[in-house]
């Protein structure tokens, strides 16, 4: 078999836990650390933005963002992060992981700094300067997703690869606690530093011209985590098994893998000649790709898309939820800073108590309980909990209520990431063949983000009240919260009947999910 034949990717399966699994773990994860800090940080600041830029004199309420504009800030970043999974999983593919790897970083870190500077000061100009970097940083972020996992996965060895992937996911967790826990401080600073009435008492005077620097610096921060560990992607070694199985320079591949893993491995090259000649090289659009992967690209794309139709439009929106329920008071009785810092708050109250543990759970049981049961435990129970707060929803918004409102909004999260949210991650980067994997993974990816765009911009106008008189200014009526739980409630029901495609990965090589030890006996 291919995998008994090549002792270089024998030594990787077979490897004990080494610091160079830690070193990959630190340097993808950073990389995934800032995804989630960039990403997420934009839901801090819409609403100050809407009080810098879009001020209305006389109004009772302190200016928003106009629809178009809230929808085209929240979202351009997902737009491009989906480009950049399908661009940069290609490229991996045919590039090499390493190649690729840097560039993505440093798209991340130049267009992090850009998105907080603007040309002009008219709202027009801010907003689209705002939205085009974002896009592009988006873009750089997409690439993150495919590569991180590819590399990680074919680092790895069998024995705990599922929780070394689920550990670079698991950083996301800490970009959005470190999101909300800068935001607080900046926040905090600039509140005590410059005093301010709330809206209701001086419209004018409640958001303070210092307040523009604000949301700035949040945005600019997320340049600092990537350019820290940018010269460390630099130096890592291609991995064995592109090196081996795509490039076809086993020589290379155990040179770069004995200096790893700290032992001598054989250059075998005698050996892989006729196991690479034998090996046959479907392309991703052929029968024999649709007959041995087709179904498990479906499973890995379905579940991925509706995962994230219910995460980000949960993730993105959650301040209005949680002003819904009254625990952020409204926005008129704060000024501008303070009510930076009570979204802030919120957010990491959720990311501390469901987000970051859930993650973690993930990380411990992937490799015991495998990546199936997991996906559909964490499925079963979304539907649970959402449906739990959608049917009695009234009964949540009533103040002696609103703590356990909060409880079950976290154990929704805390299912999501010790669910789908990870193994969505883990499993394409396992069962598809090594010139195809990065690929794949970044396809399925994508189609976790369109799922997060259709979540992101649909549940913007799904939960508007329907009463129209009620709904935000600029919006049309909608279905209300109550109804946009319930239709989310179904969307991870789908999820959890699409978990049955994906096959279980746990304990085995990769070559034996991919069917390339097969490939090589034919």
């Amino acid at each position: 078999m291919a995998g008994d034949n090549l002792k270089v990717l024998n030594a990787l399966d077979v490897a004990k836990t080494q610091w160079y699994h830690f070193t990959a773990i630190i340097i993808a994860g950073m990389g995934f650390f800032t995804d989630a800090y960039d990403l997420f940080c934009i839901s801090l600041v819409t609403k100050m933005l809407g009080r810098i830029y879009y001020h209305v004199d006389g109004s009772p309420k302190p200016g928003t963002l106009p629809p178009n504009v809230s929808a085209a800030v929240n979202g351009v970043a997902l737009c491009g992060t989906l480009a950049g999974q399908l661009f940069f999983g290609w490229l991996g593919d045919k590039m090499g992981r390493k190649r690729v790897y840097g560039l993505t970083l440093m798209l991340m870190s130049v267009c992090s700094l850009a998105s907080g500077l603007s040309f002009g000061s008219e709202p027009k100009s801010v907003m689209a300067t705002l939205c085009f970097f974002r896009f592009w940083l988006g873009f750089g972020i997409g690439g993150d997703y495919p590569l991180s996992a590819t590399i990680m996965s074919e680092y790895a060895n069998k024995k705990t690869r599922g929780a070394f992937i689920a550990a670079v996911f698991a950083m996301q967790g800490f970009g959005i606690l470190s999101g909300g826990i800068f935001a607080m401080i900046i926040s905090a600073a600039f509140n005590a530093r410059f005093k301010a009435p709330t809206y209701e008492v001086d419209p004018i005077a409640s958001t303070v011209p210092q307040a523009d620097y604000i949301w700035r610096i949040i945005l600019m921060l997320g340049a600092l985590p990537a350019l820290l560990t940018f010269y460390w992607r630099l130096k890592m070694p291609e991995t064995a098994r592109y090196t081996a199985l795509v490039a076809k320079n086993m020589k290379q591949a155990a040179a770069d893998m004995s200096k790893v893993l700290q032992v001598d491995i054989e250059a075998e090259q005698q050996k892989v000649e006729p196991t690479v000649v034998q090996q046959n090289s479907f392309g991703l659009f052929s029968k024999q790709f649709l007959r041995r992967h087709g179904l498990h690209l479906l499973g890995t794309t379905s579940t991925w898309f509706l995962l994230d139709i219910a995460f980000y439009s949960q993730n993105l929106f959650q301040k209005d939820i949680f002003s819904a329920i009254g625990w952020i008071p409204p926005a008129k009785t704060m000024n501008a800073i303070e009510e930076v810092f009570r979204i802030a708050r919120a957010q990491t109250l959720i990311a501390l108590c469901s987000t970051v543990p859930g993650y973690w759970f993930t990380v411990a049981f992937i490799d015991i309980i495998g990546r199936f049961a997991i996906q559909l435990m964490g499925f079963f129970f979304m539907t649970v909990f959402m449906f739990a707060l959608a049917f009695p929803y009234n009964h949540w918004t009533h103040k002696d209520n609103r703590i356990g409102f909060v409880i079950m909004y976290s154990l929704t999260f805390f299912f999501a990431n010790f669910g789908p949210n990870a193994t969505t991650f883990v499993v394409p980067a396992e069962i598809f063949p090594a010139r195809l994997r990065s690929t794949c993974h970044g396809i399925s990816a994508a189609s976790g983000k369109l799922g997060a765009i259709i979540g992101a911009f649909g549940f913007l106008y799904l939960a508007q009240n329907q009463d129209k008189a009620k709904a935000d200014a600029g919006y049309p009526a909608g279905i209300g919260v109550k109804n946009s739980l319930i239709l989310l409630g179904v969307v991870n029901f789908l999820g959890l009947l699409f978990t049955f495609l994906v096959p279980e990965s746990k304990g085995k090589s990769l070559e034996e999910m991919s069917g390339e030890n097969e490939d090589a006996n034919e």
